[in-house]
């Protein structure tokens, strides 16, 4: 992939000026033959082979980042989801593979380390019962381990009991976190049809279909789409199209760069680049910012899908054109802690839950960082979920929720979580319930548009 003297020049432009930045260089890890029949055995084998492997991570982004002068945000590792790993021992225990799982992140000083995570779209095994009951207390004491269940998919439809039981650790979990918001819940993501290579946290797992070990890049760049937007002034919408599809087109070159030369530089293949639009707290680097620039009041104002329907969709052609190998998720993610300009939408009343839900069907993810009253029932969460997990299975898309009930925490509180993370105003949700229908349990079946064989 040859670069034109351009080309750098308005990489170098957009890196200073427009808050370019490499959100993740992660680094895949396959853990499939770290099982054993003693569960001391498995977190000795995936310690040492996280070690291994991701050793010289950091340091190599380090050295690339400082010679193209791109920020690389966060280093971060994926490892195979973790229910799949533990299982085979007989004194299973899944704290005791997260706390090896932390060990290794900090030991090789990656940012994140994500693939504390099970598959029950169709049902749990034993292994996914002891995980689902271990989640709380792993999530709680370690620093940098996320997690995530995938409960949905297109083909197999809603596993509604799941969602009802993580539903619950998702209330313990922001109980043992309390006295930091319930920050624990802002590692912890429930998916319908979870994608094997994202390499975004809380989400990122190794999938059983990837190789050994990979490199898969995410990129950034709203304050870049956003610089774009507003030097287009009032064009029309269909040459506003063309002028973020040019932009993704650069930003997702400069980010396979990257990839490619940490994959090289690491001695492992080069896997996928993620285009997604991720906002950080910094001002100038918001999604909804870019939404209002395209000529929305605010943020969750009538109009504000169509806005993100075609910021979506122009960031996917164009990063599609630059590049063989987008995977992930591609496209915008808009997590309300992360994003300013959302917060403050939230906080005006501007953007409600019920409003980000319709915002859901046609961006990368879905409800993410959202933060709730302490007090919401856990059928409610689920509900809540539940609802997410319909939309992604209907439209054959990946979604997914990150929910905080924020413990001790009333609607119009903000709830500061520091970092990336940023802060959150907690949202107000539907006061009537849905508890007799969650109750139900069982499994919601996969629509007929699913049989496609």
């Amino acid at each position: 992939m040859e670069y034109t003297q351009t080309e750098i020049l308005e990489t170098i432009r957009m890196t200073e000026m427009e808050h370019l930045d490499i959100r993740t260089v992660t680094m895949g890890i396959s853990l499939r033959d770290c099982s054993d029949g003693s569960n001391a055995a498995v977190c000795e084998k995936v310690y040492r082979k996280v070690c291994g492997y991701a050793a010289r991570l950091v340091a190599v982004t380090d050295e690339i980042a400082a010679e193209l002068g791109i920020d690389v945000a966060n280093r971060r590792v994926a490892v195979t989801p973790a229910a799949l790993v533990a299982e085979s021992a007989a004194d299973a225990d899944y704290v005791a593979l997260a706390r090896a799982l932390d060990r290794a992140a900090a030991e090789v000083g990656v940012d994140f380390i994500g693939g504390f995570s099970a598959l029950v779209h169709k049902g749990m095994t034993r292994g996914d019962e002891l995980y689902c009951e271990a989640l709380p207390e792993a999530l709680s004491e370690t620093a940098r381990l996320c997690g995530s269940v995938n409960v949905a998919t297109s083909r197999a439809g809603i596993n509604l009991t799941a969602v009802a039981r993580f539903s619950q650790q998702i209330k313990d979990l922001a109980e043992r976190t309390a006295d930091r918001g319930g920050l624990g819940c802002a590692k912890f993501v429930v998916f319908a049809n979870a994608v094997e290579d994202n390499p975004f946290m809380a989400g990122a797992f190794h999938g059983v279909g990837e190789p050994e070990v990979v490199i898969n890049v995410g990129v950034s760049g709203p304050g870049v789409v956003a610089h774009a937007v507003r030097q287009a002034g009032d064009c029309d919408l269909s040459a506003l199209a063309e002028t973020i599809k040019r932009v993704a087109f650069k930003i997702t070159r400069a980010g396979e760069l990257v990839g490619r030369e940490a994959a090289r530089r690491l001695g492992v293949p080069f896997g996928i680049i993620d285009l997604s639009l991720a906002p950080t707290p910094k001002a100038g680097d918001s999604v909804a910012e870019i939404l209002e620039l395209m000529g929305l009041e605010k943020a969750g104002a009538p109009g504000s899908t169509a806005a993100l329907a075609l910021l979506t969709d122009a960031v996917k052609k164009g990063g599609a054109m630059a590049s063989s190998h987008v995977g992930g998720m591609s496209g915008a993610f808009i997590p309300v802690s992360e994003d300013n300009a959302m917060i403050e939408a939230a906080r005006l009343g501007a953007l409600t839950l019920d409003k980000l839900e319709a915002m859901t069907s046609v961006c990368s993810v879905g409800l993410d960082m959202v933060a709730v009253p302490g007090e919401t029932p856990v059928e409610t969460i689920a509900a809540i979920i539940a609802d997410e997990m319909a939309i992604g299975v209907m439209n054959n898309k990946t979604t997914a929720v990150r929910i905080i009930p924020a413990p001790g925490r009333r609607v119009g509180e903000m709830v500061e979580f520091g970092g990336l993370l940023g802060s959150a105003p907690v949202m107000p949700v539907n006061r009537f319930g849905a508890t007799r229908f969650i109750r139900r349990g069982g499994r919601i079946p996969a629509p007929i548009h699913s049989l496609r064989n």
